[in-house]
Formats: structure tokens, C-alpha cells, sequence
């Protein structure tokens, strides 16, 4: 294992090799080098050295220093293994949700997915043909009646024993073996079932899964797309391409035969110098390793559902030797091997695929030149904003056309006329047709907590029924921990992905640029900097939030302050109080209205209209 550092200490590169004094000599001497590797030895001032006992130590040494150090001239992908997961918890009425983070042996974990999107397609699947439960447990247990996802058959309320865990635990198989990609099986099932109702008479039972059947068959139909390549099991489809002089890598995952869609990686700090970019062999090894290896053969247990037993590569890979380049359909002896210990069994590699596999390849390859032309596009503006804060985040987007975030805000004055204000950024522009005020009602005045805890359950609590393109990818909160942890409390509730919401701490002295974002999943807090393209955008989000609160707070104060001081004078009740207002538009034009003006209102004699006018003066 060798690094190469420049003057200030800096790593510019990692690798290893079996003969070290020959790799390591080879860029010193007088052999024509590419552009790209002589640039670097331009700044080499040492190196240093590690002796491992196994090429494969040195593979997982190296894969650990690239993702630690990223180091400039290596080939390095964002290290995000926050894939999005279907979930079914252990408990005795198992619980589904989208998951992100590691997979452990307690819960049934199915994916990944390559976005939120796809999960949350999978998720609407299962609770309308299935109608298994989202809601968190503090919840279950403590519920008395049916919630809404009962009414609009959603859930079958095992909370309330609509149904036993034996039952329940029937409706957990077929959305297992659904998942599994098994539905012809879970048809059959259900048809059986159906005629074992109906023959012992149990018709309202029959009616039930004569339309799980329905809406399970329009399921399949709807994705005849995804279902075509029966018995095709996990397959796992990489392609790369460059244009430009930019490089994409394109992951296209494919579960129980179903395509689940594709996700772009784009690796960091990697723009051709003098026209010169590596091989696409060698930049799709350096994704494999960084993608698939955890760091350690222990983690085998739980990396299962990450690798597939198949990957299908656009290019055969490459592995260096000290004589030159051999290319070769597998890849180096010592990745494959380590592949084959994190998963657990043996992994295949394709170059050159068949039949469905084929065409999933020329897809994936289609959509890596589709991603880097839309890069290349957005590149000025509002969307280099967007794309940073989506890059960021580590949002999965086909397009910055698909991002969508929604903010809130709550304003009021010493617990005066609390309003809440909710602002739609979406296809690339504040939404202002989109915006909502809500008037916040029955909490502590001043109470912000219990204020953004309403708003969002009356924002989100029908959102099973919002279309994709109306469900945001990011949730902003203008506020810090504890409105975080209200905005999680409200969307665990509801089985929604706790992963959307970005709280907006304010830093001192409330200037823009020393914000920090709060996550409410396992993420770490993030301090971005005042030349963060990504906070610009948020800043803009959080201050337009704050600027249609107040103008609806001020509006609704004055209105409340308009009636209570014409109520307070005698003689005036709800009739006159509202004939004045009509005629005059409201208080300040009552206010600047003469005695005889104010007279000549129906129902105001002149001794109340001097009255008023006294009042008011």
C-alpha cells in the first residue's frame, strides 16, 4: 500500500500493488505518462508506505483511506449507503415503513431501493392490497378505535382487534412473498381463499378479497414493465459513460425480477485534464469497491440485500499488473473474493448479457448519457442551487424539475394570532398558487412546538392520497431541535419517511450563512458556510416561509383588533359593527371618517356616530 503527498501534506493518491518498488518507481520514470498522472507526480514531494499480509487487507486498506482521505486523484464516489429499505418490524403485527440506514437481524428488511420514490410506491402497494399498519407502536398500542387509514381501507386495525395476529400474520406472507417478486403465487392464494369464503357463506369476507385481487392484478398490470423477466431474481445493473468531460456511473436495481429504477453517481472532483480520462474498466472497479465493501468481512450478515448475486457491467473490468494492463471478464481476484465473503456466497459477473439482461443494460447505459447531459444543463443559477442542495442531501432525482420542498414557518406576536405558513419550491421556482396560511388553534399562545406539531398533522395527514409529483422530497422546518422532533413525532405517526425533514437552526445574529441544518433520522447536523450554494436556496425557501407568515399574521392581528375595539364600544353590535366595516372598508377607513359620514351609516344616529368617533380619536 503506497500514498503519494504533496508539499503542504496533503494525500493526492492511494493504491497498492504486489510489487511495490515497481509500482511505485513506474511514475518516476522517463516513460510517457498520460496527462492526468503527470499532473499529479507534478506535486508529488513524498510517499509513504504500508506492508499488508493479503492482497485483500490491502484492497480493504485502500477502499478505507480513498472513502477517509479523498484523496484528488483517485476515482472516489460519495460514499452513501443510505438506501432507502421496505420494512417489516418483528413485532407479533408487524409494522411496515420505509427505513434508511443499517440492516439488522431483528426486523425483515426488502431492497434496496434506489430512491424514496420507488418505496414509497411499494409502501401505497402494500397497505392498499394488504392493508398492513404504518403507524409507530406508542401509537398502536394506544388507540381505542379505527384511525383514517381504516376508513379509506388503508389498514385492517389490528390495534383494535379487527382481525388476529394469526390473520394478520397471513396478510405479512403474501406482502412478503409479493416483495420477493412471487405474484403469481399471492394471486393463487388469495383466489383460494376467496373460494373458502364464498363457500361457507362468509361473503362480506369474499367481497374483501375479491378486491385485494382487483387492485393487486391492476397493481401487476400497471407495472407489466417491471414483471416481464420472470425468475430473474436480484440483479444489480452498472453502466458508465462519459461525455464532456464528465462521468457518470449509472446503478439500475432490480429485485425479485421487478426493475425498481436507477440512481446517477457522479465521482467527486473527476473532469478530464488535457482531454484524458481514466478507462472506464478502471472507474467502475473503483465503484464496485466503494459501493459494495463495508470495510469489513464481518459486516457479511448485513450487507446480504445490498449485493446481488449478479452484477451486470457495461465493460469488463481491469486489473493492473506490474507488466501492463490485462483485461479480463472478472474482476481482480482479490475484490471478487472479498465480494463473495461480504455477501456470503458467490457473486457473478456479466459483460456481455442475454435476453432481459441486455435490454436492462442498454437502458442503464441510455439513462448514465441522460444524467450527465441533464448536469451539464443545469449548471448556472437557481438550478446550480437546486442541484447542490440535492447533492447534499443525497436526494435520488431523475431531474431537478422532480425536487420539491415545502417550509414552515410559525409567526405570531406574544402568542397573538398564531399562523402557520406552508411555501412550495417545485420545478425550479417559488409556487406561490401553492402557498398556505393555517390559523393555529387551541394551544398554549407562544407555544411554537404544539403550533408546528398542527400544522403539520393537518398538512400531511391525508397524504396517501397526494399524487408523486405533490409529495416533497424535503421538508423544511424554520427552527432547531425541537421542531425537528415535533416534525418527526407528526410524520412517524403517519408511516412517513422521517428522512425528509431538514430543520433550519438559525446561527448567530440570525445571518444568513451561519445556519446549521438538523436532520430528524441519524444524519449529523451540517454547518454549510455563507458560499454554500445549497444554504442559498434554503435561506431563500426559509425567508419567503417567513415573510407569508407575517403578512398573515399582521393581517389576521389586525382584523382580531379591528372588531374587539369596535366592540368595545356601547351600542355597537355584530349588525352596525359589520355595516361599518362594509362602508368603510375596515377600521382605519371607520377611523378617518367624519361624524356626518359615520351618521349617514343605517342604524348610526348622530349621537352614536359622535360617540365612535370619540372612541376612535
Amino acid at each position: 500500500m503506497y500514498r503519494f503527498f504533496d508539499a503542504a501534506g496533503q494525500v493526492l493518491y492511494v493504491g497498492k500493488a504486489r510489487n511495490l518498488k515497481k509500482r511505485v518507481s513506474s511514475y518516476f520514470q522517463r516513460t510517457v505518462l498520460s496527462p492526468r498522472i503527470a499532473l499529479m507526480v507534478g506535486k508529488i514531494a513524498r510517499y509513504e508506505t504500508t506492508v499488508t499480509r493479503t492482497e485483500t487487507e490491502a484492497l480493504i486498506l485502500e477502499n478505507n483511506l480513498i472513502k477517509e482521505l479523498a484523496p484528488p486523484f483517485n476515482i472516489l464516489f460519495r460514499d452513501d449507503k443510505s438506501y432507502p429499505y421496505v420494512m417489516l418490524t418483528g413485532h407479533e403485527f408487524p409494522r411496515l415503513a420505509s427505513y434508511r440506514g443499517k440492516v439488522d437481524k431483528r426486523n425483515h428488511y426488502f431492497g434496496p431501493f434506489p430512491n424514496s420514490w420507488a418505496v414509497r410506491n411499494s409502501v401505497q402497494i402494500l397497505q392498499k392490497v394488504f392493508r398492513l399498519r404504518t403507524c409507530e407502536d406508542s401509537v398502536f398500542k394506544n388507540r381505542s378505535r379505527p384511525c383514517l387509514l381504516h376508513q379509506i381501507h388503508r389498514c385492517s386495525a389490528p390495534c383494535v382487534g379487527r382481525l388476529s395476529s394469526q390473520q394478520y400474520g397471513l396478510d405479512v406472507a403474501q406482502a412478503t412473498r409479493f416483495l420477493e417478486g412471487d405474484h403469481s403465487r399471492v394471486l393463487s392464494e388469495l383466489e383460494k381463499e376467496m373460494h373458502a369464503h364464498s363457500e361457507a357463506m362468509e361473503f362480506e369476507m369474499a367481497a374483501v378479497l375479491r378486491d385485494r385481487i382487483a387492485d393487486l392484478s391492476g397493481v401487476l398490470q400497471q407495472q407489466s414493465m417491471d414483471t416481464v423477466a420472470d425468475g430473474e431474481g436480484d440483479v444489480d445493473v452498472i453502466a458508465v459513460a462519459q461525455m464532456e468531460g464528465l462521468v457518470c456511473v449509472n446503478l439500475a436495481m432490480i429485485r425479485g425480477g421487478r426493475h425498481l429504477g436507477d440512481r446517477a453517481y457522479f465521482p467527486k472532483g473527476l473532469r478530464s485534464v488535457a482531454g484524458e480520462l481514466p478507462p472506464p474498466a478502471e472507474i467502475l472497479q473503483a465503484f464496485i469497491a466503494q459501493h459494495y465493501l463495508e470495510g469489513k468481512v464481518s459486516d457479511a450478515d448485513f450487507s446480504t440485500n445490498l449485493i446481488p448475486p449478479v452484477l451486470v457491467l457495461n465493460h469488463p473490468l481491469q486489473t493492473a499488473t506490474d507488466d501492463g494492463v490485462t483485461v479480463v471478464e472478472t474482476p481482480p481476484q482479490d475484490l471478487h473474493d472479498l465480494l463473495n465473503a461480504q455477501a456470503g456466497r458467490k457473486i457473478t459477473f456479466l459483460h456481455q448479457p442475454q435476453g432481459q439482461r441486455r435490454h436492462w443494460l442498454a437502458m442503464a447505459e441510455g439513462n448514465a448519457k441522460i444524467a450527465i447531459a441533464k448536469r451539464l444543463v443545469e449548471t448556472g443559477g437557481q438550478l446550480l442551487r437546486a442541484r447542490s442542495l440535492a447533492d447534499i442531501l443525497g436526494l435520488e432525482l431523475e431531474s431537478l424539475d422532480q425536487l420539491r420542498i415545502e417550509c414552515f414557518d410559525i409567526s405570531h406576536t406574544s402568542g397573538e394570532a398564531t399562523q402557520a405558513s406552508c411555501v412550495v419550491y417545485a420545478k425550479n421556482d417559488m409556487q406561490s398558487s401553492e402557498y398556505r396560511r393555517f390559523n393555529i388553534k387551541d394551544i398554549t399562545p407562544g407555544d411554537d412546538y404544539a403550533a408546528m406539531r398542527q400544522v403539520l398533522h393537518r398538512r400531511y395527514a391525508n397524504f396517501q392520497e397526494l399524487p408523486v409529483e405533490k409529495m416533497p422530497q424535503v421538508i423544511l422546518v424554520d427552527g432547531g431541535k425541537g421542531q425537528v422532533e415535533m416534525a418527526r413525532q407528526v410524520l412517524s405517526e403517519f408511516g412517513m419517511d422521517v428522512g425528509l425533514i431538514v430543520g433550519v437552526a438559525k446561527g448567530e445574529g440570525r445571518k444568513v450563512g451561519l445556519e446549521t441544518l438538523i436532520f430528524a433520522d441519524e444524519r449529523k447536523p451540517l454547518e454549510l458556510g455563507i458560499d454554500s450554494a445549497a444554504l442559498l436556496l434554503v435561506a431563500q425557501i426559509r425567508d419567503e416561509a417567513h415573510r407569508f407568515a407575517i403578512t398573515g399574521m399582521r393581517a389576521k392581528r389586525a382584523k382580531v383588533r379591528t372588531i374587539s375595539r369596535l366592540e368595545e364600544i356601547e351600542g355597537i353590535g355584530a349588525k352596525r359593527r359589520q355595516k361599518l366595516l362594509a362602508r368603510f372598508g375596515g377600521l382605519r377607513g371607520v377611523a378617518n371618517a367624519s361624524i356626518e359620514e359615520l351618521a349617514g351609516v343605517e342604524g348610526i344616529s348622530t349621537a352614536l356616530a359622535e360617540q365612535i368617533y370619540g372612541q376612535l380619536h
